[in-house]
């Protein structure tokens, strides 16, 4: 009996919102661009963090990062002799004294960057020469294309192999067989024997390990070839640099001590390196600070979009008021023959839930177009989650509710009889 009243009163709501059709839908509008600007802007925050949550996840949530940096004061010195070379970094007793020092520590990946231009025929680029080992790939988890990647055994035959980027293989292999193919990184050759994907452009805005540009080889290949020295000269001038590893990876064995370490690693390097030549990085810290940064910007996005549900809100419950004042004469009539207070209210409140929720429901459909409208035409990644609609939703009925609650109780407390008299 009850489903027959609600469904009565819900058509008596719908008649009566037809009547005025053009003024019921521009009340609607405000709940629809609210509604519909909730879903989009939280789904242009939501695409817009993602990549930086996932590429800062492949890093590994165990893993710590440490880089050598050019210490400050060797910067700015420009009174040095162009003979002189200027030592900074890590080196490789760190490598073995972490190992050592921490039991926590599962394994550690050196790496040695030497940048040099690769030629295949006529092709040329200039890559990032990444002289590392075969747990580098296991570390910092990077999908293979094509081939094989670096393993032991290229370490210990100190072979003259390169596991190249998507990129610079279609830089330098072109419309070329790609596996088996001889790069020549100046003087010296290496066999392509595979191709990964790279995660980053330039790569370093998170602290990436890797950039597009990369050409893997073993460590000792890159020790034997290349050494520690590095010669540029530029504007006249002759630099002369000394660097052992520019990077090292460690592996902790569990989570709840990677931070414990990544300390424990900071103060050990203090005591033998007297200049700030090294940072350390710790891709867990940086993957709860995005979220955390995530979280944050959803709900500024949120509240902005809010703003809109309350000023359709407020539209709403104008145009109830409105309404209540036309059938004040209506309302007095059905109070005469019997209708009680919580009737009027319920009629009123149906009115206006109707319009929230259809306008929230028209709303989604906004929102859903125009992610996907953002993604076609800029490229932007855009993700909609059931979160963001079942929010706007809720919020939608919610406004409907609370400012439908006023001109119903507005509308049950009328006095009869001086309803029945109004003209």
């Amino acid at each position: 009996m009850k489903v027959v009243k609600l469904y009565r009163n819900i058509r008596l709501g719908i008649k009566t919102l037809l009547l005025h059709k053009l003024r019921s839908f521009l009340t609607m509008l405000g709940v629809v661009f609210g509604v519909g600007s909730v879903v989009a802007m939280l789904a242009v925050g939501e695409g817009a963090s993602k990549e930086a949550l996932e590429a800062i996840r492949k890093l590994g949530s165990t893993n710590i990062i440490i880089s050598s940096i050019k210490p400050l004061e060797e910067e700015s010195d420009g009174q040095r002799s162009p003979f002189s070379v200027v030592m900074f970094g890590l080196l490789y007793e760190d490598e073995r004294r972490a190992r050592e020092t921490f039991d926590t520590i599962e394994r550690t990946v050196p790496v040695k960057i030497v940048r040099k231009e690769g030629r295949i025929g006529e092709r040329t680029l200039d890559l990032r020469i990444m002289g590392t080992t075969a747990d580098w790939f296991d570390l910092v988890q990077r999908k293979l294309i094509a081939g094989r990647i670096l393993t032991p055994r290229d370490s210990q035959q100190r072979a003259g192999v390169t596991v190249l980027t998507e990129y610079g293989a279609r830089r330098l292999l072109a419309t070329k067989r790609t596996i088996g193919q001889n790069l020549r990184i100046g003087g010296n050759y290496y066999e392509v024997v595979g191709i990964v994907k790279s995660e980053t452009g330039e790569g370093g805005s998170i602290q990436t390990p890797d950039q597009k540009i990369d050409a893997y080889i073993p460590v000792e290949v890159a020790r034997e070839r290349y050494g520690d020295f590095r010669t540029e000269v530029s504007a006249g001038s002759l630099l002369r640099e000394a660097v052992e590893l520019h990077q090292l990876i460690v592996q902790v064995d569990a989570i709840e001590h990677v931070e414990s370490v990544a300390s424990g690693l900071d103060r050990m390097l203090k005591g033998y390196h007297p200049k700030e030549d090294y940072r350390v990085s710790v891709p867990l810290a940086l993957l709860r600070q995005a979220e955390e940064t995530k979280r944050t910007f959803n709900i500024v996005l949120g509240s902005i979009a809010g703003i809109s549900l309350l000023v359709g809100g407020i539209g709403i419950m104008n145009i109830m008021l409105a309404s209540v004042t036309e059938r004040t004469r209506e309302i007095g009539i059905r109070r005469a023959i019997g209708a009680k207070r919580a009737q009027i209210i319920v009629q009123f409140l149906i009115e206006t839930m109707v319009l929230s929720t259809m306008g929230g429901i028209l709303g989604v459909a906004i929102g859903l177009a125009i992610p996907w409208a953002i993604t076609y035409m800029a490229g932007m990644p855009t993700v909609v989650t059931g979160y963001s609609l079942a929010l706007a939703v809720g919020i939608s009925v919610t406004v409907g509710l609370v400012f439908g609650l006023y001109p119903a109780r507005h509308a049950a407390n009328l006095d009869p009889i001086e309803a029945l008299r109004h003209e």
